[in-house]
C-alpha cells in the first residue's frame, strides 16, 4: 500500500471532521516516532468525542508525552462532546439493543 497516499486521505478525511481518521493519524504519527503530533490528533479528537483517542490519550500522559492540563482539558471537553449527543431516542436505542 502507498503510505504517502493513505495519510493524504486520512488527512483529508480528518480535516472533513472524522473522528477514526483523526485516530488513525495520530497512530501513523506515533508509528513514525512523531509523538508530539500523534498526541496533538488524538487530543483534537478525544475533544470531539471519540473514546479510543482518549484511552490512547491517557496512556501518553502516563509516560509524560502529554501535560496534565492537556489531558484534563481533553476529558472535560470529551464528556461535554458526549453529553451534547445523548438525546432520548439515542436512550431508548440502547436500551432495546442491550435487550
Amino acid at each position: 500500500m502507498d503510505e504517502k497516499k493513505e495519510v493524504y486521505h486520512l488527512e483529508e478525511a480528518a480535516i472533513g471532521g472524522h473522528l477514526g481518521a483523526r485516530y488513525n493519524l495520530g497512530y501513523v504519527e506515533g508509528k513514525s516516532g512523531r509523538h508530539e503530533r500523534a498526541m496533538n490528533h488524538y487530543i483534537i479528537a478525544a475533544k470531539l468525542g471519540h473514546d479510543g483517542s482518549l484511552v490512547a490519550l491517557k496512556k501518553g500522559f502516563m509516560v509524560g508525552l502529554v501535560s496534565k492540563e492537556d489531558f484534563a482539558s481533553a476529558l472535560r471537553a470529551h464528556q461535554a462532546a458526549i453529553d451534547a449527543m445523548k438525546s432520548p431516542q439515542r436512550d431508548a436505542v440502547s436500551a432495546a439493543l442491550k435487550k
